[in-house]
């Protein structure tokens, strides 16, 4: 542990060095705001000691991978919500309603829709049925090697996709704060997203989560109720007064702006329903309370949360129209943000920071900052657990070895090399990334879990039919058609790759890549007549008694 302290301590000094203006970087620094720059140590002062503390609590791979599934359920809600209310969600869509008005309610009320899917569909059966990640479901009565296989790389897309957005959010966030330059700030996350993991594991990132799930709470909704309070507590006047100062006027009451024909509404909300149940890194927390009793509670505690900050978002967005719009400086960026010239994010564009300064003065701008900042560690230390633990558990554990007695010591040491790994390969990849709007980067990542991990999550649990062939063919088509379509669509192919007009002309693919994978699992299952197959439907009666009671087999074997 003294490591982390060593890799810490330079760390922390070199952030306080750049703040101070001994390191150049060429982008313009913004005014030096000491209060965000305290807090910022404090936060990240105080996670640092909490990852020493669960270090120590840290032995095994149950501790490593569900911090010895000893949370409970109002504490694990909690944290889900922690994972859950990320970066894009305050940054992003706030942004988005500040740019297009009612539309970014659309998000707000797309990402906790699926949540009813995992309260009656899924959480209960997933604690009974599994142990560490959600390919351990899938695989429950059906062949693991190439079940797992695909589970990881699903969830491995999944993450990094998920994993972009965050550390473009925090890029430009410390841009804003600091006036480091993008990349460098980038390399800062990453390398305290990698402690937090290494050292830590869940324990640690589950109690990061529960502390930024307050801090954020808490500071959203001094913020919406600081907006409200100037029209006196009136949602019509609040809306008035935003058509009033945006340039798009009454436009921002009505629909269109961001989806604007049905297959794309459609296919946005596929994604956002059923690609929340099969997000790996939301998935892994259900192995770390101790029962299905209490899997449920985190579900019921976490939904509250979540639904009362997308109400705060949505507030939020138009207190921002309104406050930042009301100083000249920010009216030419406005104009330029609602033509599509200019992104959403990053320095003047940062509506919610901004709105903060506009409240509560540069004290609170400093608390919103470093909390916001705090909101993407928490998520980003999830989200890498969550692809380790599906390169080290279902991958080397139960893949690559083959003695059939998994050296647990030996497991946890790939775990933390792919940490490191995935940490190298999102800093590149947020860089690459930079001029993204990270919400719609998220609605990538949610398109790949709606397409690879859902459906054979859902299908393994509630269907008699399914066999090895089906979910592995008719997995593999739905993530390969989603990827296929998100790279030949008008966000990577146009404005990543620069091509004139995109092959895909939707942005958002999960209407085709869900039914072509449902379609494709059923499809070759029901054709599926070998002796294997017959066995794998045969178990489905046990893993069903057991999926609803806890009691039965711990997993079928290979056969």
């Amino acid at each position: 542990m003294k490591k982390l302290l060593l890799i810490a301590l330079p760390l922390l000094l070199s952030v306080a060095a750049v703040a101070s203006g001994t390191i150049e970087g060429e982008i313009e620094k913004q005014p030096l705001n000491v209060s965000a720059i305290i807090m910022f140590l404090l936060f990240v002062s105080g996670t640092l000691g909490i990852t020493y503390w669960a270090a120590k609590r840290t032995k095994t791979a149950k501790d490593f991978y569900t911090a010895g599934g000893g949370i409970t359920g109002l504490q694990n809600g909690m944290a889900i919500a922690g994972d859950y209310m990320s970066a894009a969600s305050f940054l992003g869509i706030s942004g988005l309603v500040y740019m297009a008005g009612y539309d970014g309610l659309i998000y707000s009320i797309g990402f906790l829709v699926g949540w009813p899917v995992i309260l009656f569909l899924i959480s209960e059966r997933l604690r009974n049925l599994g142990k560490y990640t959600f390919a351990d479901v899938a695989a429950y009565r059906l062949k693991q090697a190439p079940i797992r296989t695909l589970a990881a790389f699903g969830s491995i897309a999944t993450v990094i996709l998920y994993l972009i957005a965050q550390m473009v959010g925090a890029g430009k966030l410390i841009q804003l704060l600091f006036g480091l330059p993008y990349e460098l700030a980038v390399v800062l996350v990453g390398v305290l997203m990698i402690l937090y993991v290494t050292f830590g594991g869940m324990l640690a990132t589950t109690w990061v989560q529960i502390i930024k799930a307050v801090l954020l709470l808490s500071g959203a909704t001094f913020m919406a109720l600081a907006v409200m309070s100037h029209f006196g507590f009136s949602l019509e006047a609040m809306f008035a007064a935003a058509v009033k100062v945006h340039p798009a006027h009454q436009a921002i009451m009505a629909p269109g702006k961001l989806v604007s024909d049905p297959v794309s509404a459609i296919s946005l909300g596929i994604a956002l329903m059923f690609g929340t149940a099969g997000l790996p890194h939301i998935l892994m927390r259900f192995f770390t309370v101790a029962d299905a009793k209490e899997a449920r509670k985190s579900v019921f505690y976490a939904t509250g949360f979540i639904g009362y900050f997308y109400i705060l978002t949505f507030i939020i967005g138009f207190g921002a129209i309104i406050m930042v719009l009301n100083n000249p400086e920010y009216i030419d960026h406005a104009k330029a943000v609602v033509n599509g010239a200019a992104p959403i994010l990053g320095g003047k564009n940062m509506a919610a920071i901004h709105l903060a300064d506009a409240v509560g003065g540069s004290f609170f701008l400093g608390f919103i900052s470093a909390v916001a900042f705090a909101t993407i560690l928490a998520v980003v230390s999830g989200l890498t657990l969550a692809g380790a633990s599906a390169i080290s558990h279902d991958l080397y554990a139960n893949v690559f070895n083959k003695s059939g007695e998994v050296d647990e010591a030996k497991e946890m040491r790939v775990s933390k090399i792919a940490t490191v790994v995935l940490g190298i390969i999102t800093i590149f990849l947020g860089i690459a990334f930079e001029q993204q709007n990270i919400a719609f980067v998220v609605g990538l990542a949610f398109a790949i879990a709606a397409s690879a991990n859902f459906p054979v999550l859902f299908l393994s649990m509630f269907w008699s039919k399914l066999t090895t062939r089906g979910a592995v063919l008719g997995g593999s088509l739905g993530l390969a058609t989603a990827v296929m379509l998100v790279i030949l669509g008008p966000i990577v192919w146009v404005q990543i790759l620069g091509n004139a007009e995109a092959i895909f002309p939707y942005k958002y693919p999960a209407l085709f890549s869900v039914t072509v994978a449902f379609v494709g699992i059923w499809f070759f299952s029901i054709t599926d007549n070998s002796e294997a197959a017959e066995k794998e439907r045969a178990l489905f009666e046990a893993q069903d008694i057991r999926s609803q009671t806890g009691i039965g087999a711990e997993g079928a074997s290979e056969h």
